[in-house]
């Protein structure tokens, strides 16, 4: 595996011969962590069947849970899908940005069946990330990009959570840091005559439904035949049990708080793992995943969550945390 320390603001991306070298990899169908501005993700060629099962492979991932195919452009995004109205203004106000969109599939799209787990839909994003635009743009490829992180378990906010969890599988990390989002993309379904929020993300609710004109429905979990990442019930999940909306904190619990005002028992907690202090829902979106892994006291632990706000941000916050303290297999 080779490292690529790179500065989120370089704008000469292109001109470096690592640059090229990532190309090539991913050209090859290699594994390729890069960070985007939502969570850290394993990309490889989406048309390439091989590649793809890769990722799979890489993650534990079950091969009936699709991928998010990243692209350069609302261009590029129209030769693999059928965009209707919805589609284009939703492209066209949130483009790039943490929304992805599940839309039928063109029949002329290279996108592999294994990217798209069989189904005549596609989920598709542009990405705010200039490094993943320009990979897409300069092999000419649309990326297929889950989170970089074993499946199930903590998404991946910096080059080091990557590393730890998948360092054997990678060509290449591109490490710009810790994303700024936090938290992985909002996921919206335009196939039926209602858009239905498959995933609530980095993205609010609130925002989508302004532009739509129209309120969004909400899909439920799917363990058995998702049509995009993130459905499946337990999710996210660290080594340690979690119990959500805690009003008390025992000794051996791990507390992650929210706000200044803390908990009966908070001054006797194994750990204290603040997510925003001021009760910033973006900052907590941010912080999420970070936090997550800081609490995580081992396999026989367990974690304490503070109340979170529904809305805004706080919906995506919440939805995270029940997948990841739901039973598991």
């Amino acid at each position: 595996m080779k490292l690529w320390r790179l500065n989120p603001s370089d704008t000469q991306l292109e001109d470096t011969q690592i640059f090229q070298d990532i190309c090539d990899a991913l050209s090859d169908g290699k594994l390729v962590a890069i960070p985007t501005e939502t969570v850290y993700g394993l990309a490889a060629d989406a048309t390439n069947g091989k590649a793809c099962a890769g990722i799979y492979e890489a993650k534990g991932r079950p091969s009936f849970n699709p991928l998010i195919s990243h692209v350069d452009s609302l261009e590029a995004a129209q030769t693999h899908a059928f965009f209707d109205d919805r589609a284009l203004k939703l492209a066209e106000a949130f483009w790039p940005g943490p929304l992805t969109l599940v839309l039928p599939k063109l029949p002329t799209s290279p996108v592999s069946d294994l990217a798209v787990a069989g189904l005549e839909t596609i989920a598709l994003r542009v990405p705010r990330s200039a490094v993943m635009r320009a990979l897409c743009k300069r092999t000419g490829l649309p990326l297929a990009a889950p989170s970089a992180n074993l499946s199930g378990r903590i998404s991946g906010t910096t080059a080091e959570d990557v590393i730890n969890d998948l360092k054997d599988h990678l060509s290449y990390i591109i490490d710009s840091g810790a994303t700024p989002v936090g938290v992985e993309s909002t996921i919206v379904s335009l196939v039926g005559d209602r858009p239905t929020l498959l995933r609530p993300g980095g993205l609010a609710r609130e925002d989508v439904e302004a532009v739509l004109g129209e309120k969004l429905v909400r899909a439920g979990t799917d363990d058995s035949a998702p049509m995009a990442p993130g459905m499946l019930t337990s999710h996210y999940a660290p080594n340690s049990h979690i119990r959500l909306n805690a009003e008390d904190v025992a000794a051996d619990e791990a507390l992650i708080t929210f706000g200044s005002t803390l908990p009966d028992g908070s001054d006797k907690a194994a750990k204290l793992v603040p997510l925003s202090d001021s009760e910033d829902l973006t900052e907590a979106a941010a912080r999420l995943f970070t936090a997550l892994r800081q609490a995580d006291l081992g396999e026989n632990g367990k974690i304490a969550v503070m109340p979170i706000p529904h809305h805004g941000l706080g919906e995506a916050i919440n939805d995270r945390l029940a997948r990841a303290a739901a039973p598991r297999d």
